[in-house]
């Protein structure tokens, strides 16, 4: 066992040994005096380079991650075969303290144990792990069930003990399947659970065909309770998953082709609610019910040689920083088998920051292609009450070995010990086991206290300053006797949070703020209690998510402008040229076409106009189409295209999508990468919300190795703009930039483009995406 306290990362590079964390002990019946006690040791935190899990997989989609009571994080993925040239597994599990070196633990499921009423072979994707009501439960899709065979599929749950196993399926689906209106089933995938404030258990699942729905569940999280509720619209996302964060449910899913090769655009987007039921609105107010669907990017590829990144989940390291593991794919070798077949999907990790209230892969950078420090792990080493100048404690009584983390927990007697807390903000974070009342105290006086009373079902906070008193109070829904609970305390500038959770993936039961500076001075840290169990005790100065969100292109000086005031259209040469088109009152009129770009068929006129040079500016086109809402207009557009050739192409269009409006910058390119002129793939990515008036932006770059990089932005008001995804072109191509309209010509509807202007800009440097 290591020590019980540890060094800040941050804090120890910038060699402050003063911030070393520390915990004193005092019994309530009586407390010894304080000792001089001796400075605790820390290692650096390591750091890790993504993908984290190469060094035992080629991939390991669709990843769920949990900090098991042990110290270790196991993660769980997808049923591919775990290499290239393996058979397909049934959910794979690993584990990790570092997030570099990795332990492979084998399948959850063998021929013995595969649920009864899943066929035999049916895949089993997308794990989803949580700890409910004093076991591990682990959600999971069922391809095909034995119920309608070959053509439904539900969400399974199995149990287990512990974070390994062994694993027991539930002898039903979670989720059984659910027949859709015209015939045939709705996709029942994706499934994540969620426990409320109230103790109300939640499963979220769904995908394309259907949308996303949410179901309360019984106690132990295996039966639905009660009608779903939908709570994202069909045809936009799937891969769910809920966090609370504040006074908050934040919706999180992947939206568009996960499976695409170098062409995956898979990405996360966001909404938020009052309520775990929604309704889920993005940063601007836009439900992700409504037809022009709305949704806050949250992860999205940025040009470097991770793309399609998405279907993710979210954990929290010992200095209360939240991190997103998510699978991608790695442009440059994208096929586990032959192209067309099995992907390549590796897990990704990253820092999940909250900027102005909303989730951010390091800060909108998005994924990381450089050492990155690791989640701190200090929080699973257990206390070793045998050896108490280690652990920072003496005095105490150790219990029997847990069956769960096979760590020897403290059973709580009258001990102390001494040395100091940082002053300032300050991150506790404990396991606590039993019925008995803990209090966590901060500062001398104590200034701060926080009381988890599980008898009398009481979450509680207080801060005294200069003689004033500010309290708040929550009920603290029931846990089984002998369940572990995780308790985590955060006093900062703006006040002191308690938040307890079972599974400690930010589902939160209870949560209490006092508003307020709640910073404590440099003093011992104590927990006191008559009989409490705790483990895992960590004190840290508390993470701080980053100011503001990465930088993104901006327009500089106008370089050239196109404004069709012209009918011969001077500037502008065309691929298939289209007689329909004409200018009129400085519009640019488009009837779109019936014909398309992608694959063979190559029938769209494309205009094209030349590019600056080879140095960092951006294109811009406002448009113009109405598509209505709700109806199936499949698939209308109108758009901005960076266009190599007929099967090299990146197009931004406002996009009919069956019942949806969104906005989508399509990639079409060789679907081998080492293959350039073989068959083409065509995948695409999210940027922004829909409009019948939409400013489009490509924002161009080259990087060190000559391929030029062009990121997409949106807006519906010309003045704010949405920034996303990034695709590459070959450094030996020449794209030039050009307008389309095309997708169908029922109904008919025509385009309009106002202007066509190029401006100077700088690309944001940033070391993931080199």
């Amino acid at each position: 066992m290591r020590p019980l306290t540890s060094l800040s990362a941050r804090a120890f590079r910038r060699g402050t040994a003063c911030l070393a964390a520390f915990v004193t002990v005092v019994g309530m019946s009586a407390a010894a005096p304080a000792s001089a006690g001796r400075m605790p040791s820390a290692a650096l935190p390591t750091a890790y380079d993504n993908a984290v899990s190469d060094s035992f997989s080629d991939t390991f989609a669709d990843p769920s991650v949990i900090r098991g009571r042990d110290g270790w994080w196991y993660a769980y993925a997808t049923s591919d075969p775990l290499r290239s040239g393996d058979a397909p597994g049934a959910i794979h599990m690993a584990r990790t303290r570092d997030w570099s070196s990795w332990e492979y633990l084998g399948t959850v499921f063998d021929a013995g144990n595969r649920p009864s009423w899943a066929t035999p072979t049916s895949g089993l994707w997308a794990p989803d792990i949580r700890f409910v009501a004093g076991r591990y439960v682990l959600y999971f899709t069922v391809t095909d069930t034995t119920l309608h065979p070959g053509d439904d599929s539900a969400i399974g749950a199995a149990t287990a003990p512990t974070p390994s196993g062994p694993w027991t399926p539930a002898p039903a689906p979670a989720i059984p399947p659910r027949p859709a209106s015209g015939g045939g089933f709705l996709w029942t995938f994706d499934p994540a659970g969620f426990t409320d404030t109230d103790g109300q258990r939640y499963v979220y699942f769904g995908s394309y065909f259907g949308g996303l729905w949410a179901t309360r569940m019984s106690a132990d999280g295996l039966t639905p309770v009660g009608a779903a509720t939908q709570v994202a619209i069909d045809n936009r996302y799937e891969g769910s998953y809920v966090v609370r964060h504040g006074d908050f449910y934040y919706l999180m899913g992947s939206a568009a082709n996960c499976c695409a090769g170098p062409t995956t655009g898979y990405s996360v987007f966001a909404g938020r609610a009052r309520s775990p039921l929604g309704p889920f609105l993005d940063a601007e107010g836009t439900p992700l019910l409504t037809s022009r669907v709305g949704g806050t990017t949250v992860l999205t590829q940025n040009g470097n040689r991770f793309v399609g990144a998405g279907h993710h989940a979210v954990v929290t390291d010992a200095q209360g920083r939240d991190f997103i593991a998510y699978h991608t794919i790695d442009r440059t070798n994208p096929w586990l088998t032959t192209p067309f077949g099995i992907n390549r999907r590796p897990m990704l990790l990253d820092v999940l920051d909250w900027v102005d209230g909303w989730p951010r892969t390091r800060a909108g950078a998005g994924p990381s292609d450089t050492p990155q420090p690791a989640p701190s792990l200090e929080s699973g080493l257990g206390i070793t009450p045998t050896d108490p100048l280690a652990s920072g404690f003496t005095g105490l009584a150790a219990g029997p070995a847990d069956p769960v983390t096979g760590n020897t927990a403290l059973v709580h007697g009258t001990a102390s010990t001494a040395a100091f807390a940082p002053a300032g903000p300050l991150h506790v974070r404990l396991d606590h086991q039993g019925t008995e009342p803990l209090r966590v105290l901060l500062g001398r006086d104590p200034a701060v206290k926080i009381t988890l009373d599980p008898k009398g079902r009481r979450l509680t906070a207080q801060v005294e300053r200069d003689g004033t008193v500010r309290s708040s109070t929550t009920a603290l829904p029931p846990i089984p006797t002998g369940a572990w609970r995780t308790l985590t305390v955060e006093a900062t500038a703006d006040g002191l949070t308690a938040e307890v959770t079972e599974s400690d993936l930010a589902d939160v039961v209870a949560r209490v703020k006092v508003s307020g500076d709640a910073r404590p001075a440099a003093a011992p840290v104590r927990l006191s209690s008559s009989n409490a169990v705790v483990d895992n005790v960590v004190v840290n100065p508390a993470a701080a998510d980053a100011a503001a969100l990465a930088p993104v292109p901006v327009a500089g000086a106008l370089l050239s402008s196109e404004e069709f005031d012209e009918p011969d259209l001077p500037g502008f040469t065309w691929v298939r040229r289209n007689s329909a088109v004409t200018v009129s009152g400085g519009s640019l009129r488009w009837p779109v076409e019936g014909a398309d770009l992608v694959g063979g068929g190559n029938t769209a006129g494309v205009l094209l106009h030349d590019v600056p040079g080879d140095g960092d500016w951006i294109a811009e086109a406002r448009t113009t189409l109405d598509l209505g809402t709700d109806s199936v207009r499949n698939y209308q557009q109108v758009g901005l295209v960076a266009y190599a050739n007929d099967d090299d192409f990146a197009r931004l269009s406002n996009v009919a999508i069956w019942n949806t409006r969104q906005t989508e910058f399509g990639r079409e390119t060789a679907a081998d990468p080492d293959a350039p002129d073989g068959p083409t793939s065509y995948g695409g990515a999210i940027i922004g919300t829909s409009a019948p008036t939409l400013w489009l932006r490509l924002a161009h770059h080259r990087n060190a190795a000559g391929e030029h990089l062009y990121r997409a932005g949106t807006s519906r008001d010309g003045v704010h703009w949405t920034w996303g995804a990034t695709w590459t072109f070959r450094a030996d191509t020449h794209p030039r930039i050009g307008l389309v309209a095309h997708g169908g010509a029922s109904p008919a509807v025509t385009a309009e483009v106002d202007h066509l202007r190029f401006y100077a800009s700088s690309w944001p440097a940033d070391p993931g995406a080199g």
